[in-house]
């Protein structure tokens, strides 16, 4: 089942890319990422009081709120950059360097979170990593 939402992600990735290309054309960057960050909140919000989640917060443990806040802090420069580069750069160059963060992700993982690495991982992250070249060089 983490195929399916793994590839819905990726369609409303790839929809985010577009439909943010059109809306920053003339929006400062900065301005349109909070922008985006408001909607994502309400929408957030709005799924974990509508499903009751909202009654575990007294639950999570201090090192989950390190970690999710760290990791909100990376994700809000994440797209502080994106919405940047896109406002400059062509969608289809920008998003697909964007993505070199697969490649990334594999060699955090291995290191970081101590996932073992097969041959199948490293052909696709070396081939990933072939593409971005590729889409870099002029």
């Amino acid at each position: 089942m983490w195929i399916v939402y793994a590839l819905l992600a990726a369609a409303f990735a790839a929809l985010t890319a577009v439909l943010a290309k059109i809306g920053i054309e003339d929006v400062n960057p900065n301005l349109a990422t909070a922008i985006r960050t408001a909607v994502v909140l309400v929408m957030a919000w709005g799924i974990v009081f509508f499903t009751g989640k909202h009654r575990e917060i007294p639950d999570i443990a201090q090192k989950s709120w390190t970690f999710l806040i760290l990791s909100g802090v990376a994700t809000g420069l994440s797209w502080l950059f994106f919405y940047k580069a896109l406002q400059i750069g062509d969608a289809s160059k920008v998003v697909p360097v964007d993505k070199f963060s697969v490649v990334i992700t594999m060699f955090l993982a291995f290191f970081v979170l101590k996932e073992t690495p097969d041959f199948k991982t490293f052909l696709g992250g070396t081939l990933i990593t072939a593409g971005t070249v590729l889409l870099v060089l002029k």
